[in-house]
């Protein structure tokens, strides 16, 4: 029987009693943080190490991708949109590649340095129709995304951070937002293939982890890929030969309903292919979702091992913590002095409303 696929979450900045009779299931593998648990970096740390307290395995993740897409803010380096970085290559390509290290490692040392292993970035979809993507992705070009994530993932390596490519094998050439709307996409495989999927499978060996899209692609399947053993399977696993920890994006959001009950999204999901179910923002459907876990049979694997970042010993503050990674001054320095000279504008500093990648 599976356990440990189930990432969920938790509604405060402690643990209360019903948290901790959460984390100690062993079907729960995973938490994810949101804004609501963050008031500042030695709390989120607090927070951390009070989870490892009850689950030591537990894999403990963020979205923290910079622009309006960021859980971590007071207290915390600001960092832009990857659009930004997009924007700066078509004027000076060399600055640009080196700020993308510059920002990966920058945001993946301040992560681990609170206590969480991964942040799943970076968006690998391209910033074409998408409401939801936008400047989120790197570019509109797919070589571009491919040169700027490169450098992105080698910072967060550098720091100790795996990396995870979403959303698979494109979310970025289909209008509607998945968090609250289905996506369809009409386009024939070869089309995809070719442009939204290049990003994805030119940088697979930089990726530890994959998230799929909650996206129709009706040439292909008529399930969404992340619920689409033709395109975990057959696809992933077999055409491209990759090995990967597969994270389902958000089974809450409004276009993974298509398989039905919390239960059959989380049974749907596995069975497609994904190694690890996320059921945020939703209490009761995390309890669903564990019971319908135990009733998952699933080989074993040791991949979730791999996503384990390399937290640092805490400090007593940030700044602190971070000196222990050899670069992150000089990250910190050049991503300040190149997006955030001057005041930060307001989108940056309006918190993103949505819960998920």
């Amino acid at each position: 029987m599976a356990d440990g696929i189930i990432m969920a979450d938790v509604a405060g900045k402690t643990l209360d009693d019903d948290d901790k009779a959460l984390l100690a299931c062993r079907e729960v593998g995973g938490m994810i943080l949101f804004a609501r648990n963050v008031e500042s970096p030695a709390q989120v740390r607090a927070l951390t190490d009070s989870m490892r307290a009850v689950n030591p395995n537990l894999l403990i993740a963020a979205d923290q991708e910079g622009g309006r897409v960021a859980r971590f803010r007071e207290g915390f380096s600001p960092l832009p949109a990857m659009g930004k970085l997009g924007e700066l290559y078509d004027n000076d390509p060399k600055q640009a590649c080196q700020l993308a290290y510059d920002c990966g490692y920058l945001m993946a040392s301040e992560v681990l340095a609170v206590g969480v292993d991964i942040s799943f970035a970076p968006v690998l979809d391209i910033n074409g129709v998408s409401l939801v993507i936008g400047d989120r992705a790197f570019h509109h070009d797919p070589q571009v995304i491919i040169t700027l994530s490169s450098h992105f993932m080698d910072g967060m390596k550098d720091a100790g951070m795996a990396t995870t490519g979403k959303h698979f094998p494109g979310h970025g050439s289909i209008a509607p937002d998945s968090h609250v709307a289905d996506a369809v996409d009409e386009r024939s495989f070869d089309e995809i293939w070719e442009f939204d999927t290049k990003t994805f499978i030119q940088t697979l060996d930089k990726l530890d982890a994959l998230m799929p899209a909650h996206v129709i692609f009706k040439q292909i399947d008529d399930k969404p890929a992340g619920f689409s053993s033709i395109w975990l399977q057959d696809i992933v696993r077999g055409r491209l030969g990759y090995d990967g920890v597969l994270f389902s994006d958000d089974l809450n959001m409004k276009a993974a309903h298509i398989a039905g009950g919390v239960d059959a999204r989380v049974k749907a999901a596995i069975e497609a292919g994904c190694d690890m179910a996320l059921v945020c923002n939703d209490r009761a459907g995390a309890l669903i979702a564990i019971e319908a876990a135990k009733q998952i049979d699933t080989p074993s694997h040791q991949r979730f091992g791999r996503m384990k970042g390399k937290i640092p010993a805490w400090q007593g503050s940030l700044e602190s913590t971070c000196q222990q990674f050899a670069y992150w001054q000089t990250a910190k320095t050049n991503v300040q002095n190149a997006f955030f000279a001057q005041t930060v504008s307001q989108d940056e500093k309006d918190p993103t409303n949505y819960q998920l990648g």
